[in-house]
């Protein structure tokens, strides 16, 4: 093992593109409209929006959520300015290096911002989230099968305290096989590369491309990813020696089976990536 100094030192990640992508959520949000706990990092509240009022081609005359952006992401060469009537953002489009674009739809544009195209959230501005408009990620699923057991790779996240698959933020102009990779080994490796892993990022099964129900969503920004699983099928993960980065408290092998609970969708696609190794939770 080595101490990884720069991405060029990545082996190339090959994603086999064989099976259909899921592109659409089936699923109505939920973790992103909770109104029983203030928004991450912040005093605010969400305004509650019930079910049968997520839609935004359903009235919903009383909707007046808060306008939130935390102080901690403005200035930041990471995040986006405040939208003015100046402001030259190019949506539904590659912005310079950034990807506007979303996975799964053409969003619209509401009083010059884009408005979540799933629904209501309960919250408007940008949240703790970098960019207006999609926000996008890449989760890599990272699995064996351990004493007859389905098993993955899975992170504690500081910040909410839930068991997660170990991805993150794709950087602008970074492609998604990178980013795959790099957060891994950012997260659950502690930032050292493991050139015993190599072989296990020569090819990786696409399991979801699309919407994530998660908490820091907003009405005008939200979170997508790209999932794809590397499994292990050689005894490569055994003596894999994890690490929880910075961004992480804990990592550990997680068993696929009923009662498993895990941030925002990752139960969701957990179940899409179990499926396809014949297991059912």
């Amino acid at each position: 093992m080595k101490v990884l100094l720069s991405r060029l030192q990545f082996t190339p990640v090959i994603i086999q593109r064989k099976m259909a992508e899921v592109t659409k959520p089936d699923f109505v949000h939920f973790k992103c409209r909770s109104s029983e706990k203030p928004y991450l990092k912040s005093q605010t509240f969400r305004f509650k929006v019930p079910d049968n009022k997520v839609s935004w081609n359903v009235p919903f005359n009383e909707y007046k959520p808060p306008d939130y952006t935390d102080a901690s992401t403005r200035d930041k060469p990471w995040a986006d300015a405040d939208i003015t009537p100046d402001s030259n953002f190019k949506w539904n489009s590659v912005d310079g290096d950034i990807n506007r674009r979303s996975h799964f739809c053409t969003y619209e544009i509401v009083d010059g911002r884009p408005r979540n195209p799933v629904g209501r959230t309960g919250l408007e501005g940008r949240g703790i989230l970098g960019k207006w408009g999609p926000n996008h990620a890449a989760d890599p699923i990272v699995s064996r099968i351990h004493n007859g057991q389905l098993q993955f790779v899975a992170i504690q996240r500081h910040d909410t305290g839930e068991w997660a698959i170990p991805g993150g933020m794709v950087d602008p102009g970074e492609q998604v096989s990178d980013t795959l990779k790099r957060e891994f080994t950012e997260e659950a490796l502690d930032n050292v590369n493991d050139e015993q892993l190599d072989k296990l990022w020569t090819k990786g099964i696409p399991i979801y491309k699309g919407y994530v129900d998660d908490p820091r969503n907003t009405d005008n920004c939200w979170m997508e990813t790209e999932v794809v699983n590397f499994h292990d099928d050689s005894g490569l993960l055994d003596n894999a020696k994890f690490k929880a980065g910075d961004d992480a408290s804990n990592v550990k092998f997680v068993d696929v089976k009923p009662g498993v609970d895990l941030y925002a969708s990752h139960l969701f696609f957990i179940q899409k990536f179990a499926e396809r190794h014949g297991f059912k939770i």
